[in-house]
């Protein structure tokens, strides 16, 4: 994908960090109330389709070499810090495309939230738990939605550049 920098960005790649830096906070803390007052496995019912519940993942998405013997830790985190350099750098090239950098700010604070987890505990906290007729979706986190929105969000942009192309 070769994108064209739009020099003139203004306060460049400041507010797009800040966004990052708001979605680890509140990752981080709505991680630290499900530590301080679920227990592993603890669930609460909220609606017919939805739960909090406390889940670790020591994989990736949907536990993804959640049984491998512990390496996948230092290999989840590695992948995590590596994708975050990068992330900053494509924001520092293309701080002017909205949602280009929107995208890349979701994905960079949600990145850096699961590796904080994996680092001070060796997993990640998952706590929202989405069913339907007995079949639960793999419970997720504040920084699984972020990667998951900016994902969407990146496609989009992506869709929208090659719609201007023609």
């Amino acid at each position: 994908m070769v994108r064209k920098s739009s020099g003139g960005s203004g306060l460049g790649i400041w507010p797009w960090l800040g966004l990052a830096l708001v979605i680890v906070i509140v990752d981080q803390f709505t991680k630290t109330l499900i530590l301080g007052y679920y227990k592993l496995g603890d669930a609460t019912y909220v609606t017919s389709f939805f739960n909090v519940v406390r889940a670790h993942n020591t994989g990736a998405a949907f536990s993804f070499l959640a049984d491998a013997a512990g390496w996948q830790r230092w290999f989840f985190t590695g992948i995590g810090v590596v994708a975050a350099i990068f992330i900053i750098w494509m924001l520092k090239s293309h701080a002017g495309q909205k949602l280009f950098s929107f995208a890349m700010a979701a994905i960079l604070g949600g990145a850096v939230g699961n590796v904080i987890d994996r680092m001070m505990h060796g997993y990640v906290v998952d706590f929202l738990d989405f069913h339907i007729a007995g079949r639960h979706f793999p419970a997720f986190n504040v920084a699984d939605s972020a990667i998951t929105i900016g994902a969407i969000c990146l496609i989009l942009d992506e869709l929208r550049r090659v719609r201007k192309a023609r």
